[in-house]
């Protein structure tokens, strides 16, 4: 179905406007096409849609206690109304490949993988695959390295959680919880980590070889949690793009210095504050160290920190906006959406902001499809029949 949006205050060219837009064939264009049906928009904000380049919540839709599965594409499924309600139009969901067994290890991660390459075709929300590589993950690198090739691409991040673990950093305080996602009691899974710890001497020669792989292959090297402007300089030696929730205020200078994307957690915003003591975002922004925020583990963050950020009247929203739509979208290499602009996929939402502290997404747009609606939408054909998009 193609579209004219009426009425609507739409965000393009860096500003807020009471325009129309028109969708053909799932692209945005200057003109509307013959039959189209039109959208009256009056009241509402049309936005570019979400890009989230890094969000794990899907985790807990499988495994919503320690011990507890459920069906992986079940869970993706409901992962997937979770996310256009939400306004996130392209998703990188997160999947850890790990040392450890269970939610994270590598079997965990191909069964996921398996699932969702066979539904994505049916999901709303445009869903792709976010490699989160455990460095110390020695023994699952082929397995990763042949990930690389899925279609789309993945994103590859390098992680590091084993070092902070062993070396008692501000990982260690999680044994318990990793202990329990693992399906391990805590001294076995003690006892693990010290093996995988002895092999610590292969991981630098283990983190190169994969790089120069994904460098080969057209991948997004991502680095997470870099714990020192000496981190980013050596990630981005070797092609990582962006610093993927620094640790400390240096790193993310020496990655700006650089004009490299720093990406932290939108809930971070919405909470004012980092729930493990790591950079608090909005000061970041404000500072201009963060240019891209992210789910991580909750998907109406977003949204809402994104409303949260702005001044009252919302006049640099437009600027704020591509903190979770432009930008994460160009940190990904999807140069065919993130801005409404002729030409590109018609990604975008139908936002109710007379609340700015409880915005509302009214409708979801995927390519030009309206993929969820919370109410009924003003809706009527070319020849002036009233229907509903739901």
């Amino acid at each position: 179905m193609d579209w004219h949006i009426q009425a609507g205050r739409i965000l393009a060219d860096q500003k807020l406007a009471t325009r129309d837009l028109s969708v053909t064939n799932g692209l945005l264009t200057e003109a509307p096409a013959r039959n189209v049906s039109v959208i009256d928009a009056s009241g509402l904000l049309v936005l570019p849609g979400i890009v989230d380049i890094h969000g794990d919540s899907f985790e807990r839709q499988i495994m919503p206690r320690p011990g507890v599965h459920f069906d992986i594409a079940l869970a993706l499924r409901d992962t997937d109304r979770q996310l256009v309600a939400n306004g996130i139009t392209t998703a990188f969901h997160g999947i850890t490949v790990s040392w450890e067994p269970g939610l994270r290890s590598v079997q965990a991660a191909e069964e996921l993988i398996s699932v969702l390459v066979g539904i994505r075709d049916n999901l709303a929300c445009d869903t792709r695959v976010h490699l989160r590589w455990e460095t110390f993950a020695l023994d699952q690198m082929a397995t990763v390295m042949k990930w690389l090739a899925l279609t789309p691409r993945p994103i590859l991040a390098f992680n590091d959680h084993t070092t902070g673990s062993v070396l008692k950093g501000t990982i260690a305080r999680k044994i318990g919880q990793m202990a329990e996602r693992s399906g391990l009691n805590r001294t076995d899974y003690m006892s693990l980590l010290d093996q995988v710890w002895s092999r610590r001497d292969e991981v630098p020669m283990a983190i190169e070889a994969l790089a120069s792989a994904a460098r080969a292959n057209g991948n997004v090297l991502l680095a997470h949690d870099e714990a020192s402007p000496e981190d980013r300089v050596y990630f981005r030696a070797l092609g990582a793009r962006a610093s993927e929730f620094p640790l400390t205020v240096e790193t993310a200078k020496v990655a700006r210095q650089k004009s490299e994307d720093v990406i932290l957690g939108a809930p971070n915003v919405v909470r004012g504050g980092s729930h493990n003591g790591a950079l608090n975002a909005a000061e970041a922004i404000k500072a201009g160290l963060c240019t891209v925020l992210t789910s991580d583990y909750h998907y109406p963050s977003p949204l809402h920190a994104a409303f949260k950020l702005s001044s009252p009247g919302g006049s640099d929203l437009p600027l704020i906006w591509d903190l979770v739509s432009a930008n994460p979208a160009r940190a990904a290499g999807l140069n065919d959406r993130g801005s409404l602009k002729a030409g590109r996929r018609a990604d975008l939402i139908l936002v109710n902001a007379e609340d700015p502290a409880h915005p509302h997404v009214v409708a979801t747009m995927v390519k030009g499809e309206i993929v969820y609606s919370s109410r009924l939408l003003r809706v009527r054909s070319a020849i002036g029949v009233s229907i509903a998009a739901e």
